[in-house]
This record gives C-alpha cells, structure tokens and sequence, in this order.
C-alpha cells in the first residue's frame, strides 16, 4: 500500500493550482539540476547534485543512469540506500495532482536493488533491499526485499531472489536479463 499525504482541493484541478503548494523559484531551480544531472556522465557530479543540491538522501556508491528523472517539485522526499542502480530513463515521483486533489510521498529505495530502464516509480513506495525491478515496470507498491516484480500492473516474479544464486555469492545481483523477461511474461 503507498503511503501518500492526501489535499484537497476546490476549482481547477490540482496541477492547475501547483504554485499553492510549490515555491515556482523552487520548481524551476530544481527543473534546472534535474536537467543536468540527466544528462551528466560523472556518477559522483549526479550524487553531488542530488545530495547537495537537490536535498535527496543518497547512498554510497547509488547510481543513476543516464536520462533519469527525479520528482522536480519534492525531491527531498526520495531515499537511495547504498549500491543501488536505478536504470536508463526512469522516474521516481513523489507527487501526484489530480482532479480534486493532491498527494505527496515519500519513496524509498534500499540497498542493492536493481531498478531496470523506463521504470516508473510512485510516490509513496517502499522498495525492499536487495530487489530486483524489471524494465518498464509501474511501481505503484510496496517491493518486498529481495524479490523480483515486474510488469504494468506490477506483479511478483520471484519472491527470493537468492533462490537463483544456487549458493554462489554474488549471483543472485546477476540474473540473466532475458530469463527474467520470459519469467515476466514478455519475449526475450
């Protein structure tokens, strides 16, 4: 279950009304790092931005790939534990605006998790240490550690992943990336 901060509004829709619950300076202020941090090839320059400049709680080590897209109004309210990758493309959001209201939460990913490319990730979340979310996939729940889930609507593919590491330290970070495509339910 995401666990979001929920606010009504009266009139227009809620994104019509963004700049009542935005700084406009802060939106375009951090518009701006995102945007370098996008495109930036320098892992320890992303961190730096996203730490320092951004206010985001980032782990050693925590990697991001090239055209990720971090929330740009509430930034601060995402968490990146140690070692993680989030892949090429994705987007963590920490705010929704909808018709009659809007919802802020905060996302937190562990240590040791793979996020994979064009990965969209809701406000609110939890994703468990260790986990392993596959390509395209909408997180819109809580990802227990060292599971596998993949897929629009999001669905459990393996609970444990150390299932697949046969004993052998390390493996279970390496899972072939087709086999987990066919285990989702795509081609590969």
């Amino acid at each position: 279950m995401r666990k979001t901060d929920r606010f009504p509004v009266e009139g227009p829709n809620a994104l019509w009304q963004v700049y009542k619950t935005v700084s406009p300076w802060k939106a375009v202020r951090n518009f701006i790092w995102i945007q370098i941090s996008r495109y930036a090839p320098s892992l320890p320059f992303k961190r730096w931005i996203y730490r320092h400049a951004l206010g985001m709680k980032v782990g050693e080590h925590a990697s991001f790939a090239l055209m990720v897209m971090v929330d740009v109004f509430f930034p601060e309210r995402i968490e990146v534990g140690d070692n993680t990758i989030i892949g090429y493309n994705s987007t963590i959001l920490t705010h929704e605006y909808l018709i009659k209201e809007y919802r802020i939460g905060t996302v937190r990913i562990g240590s040791h998790v793979m996020i994979g490319a064009n990965t969209t990730i809701l406000p609110g979340v939890t994703i468990g240490d260790h986990a392993i979310v596959g390509a395209g996939s909408v997180v819109h729940k809580d990802v227990a550690p060292y599971s596998f889930v993949a897929g629009n609507p999001l669905r459990v593919i393996r609970e444990d992943v150390r299932e697949d590491a046969a004993g052998v330290p390390g493996e279970a970070d390496s899972i072939d990336a087709q086999a987990m495509t066919r285990r989702a339910g795509g081609q590969g």
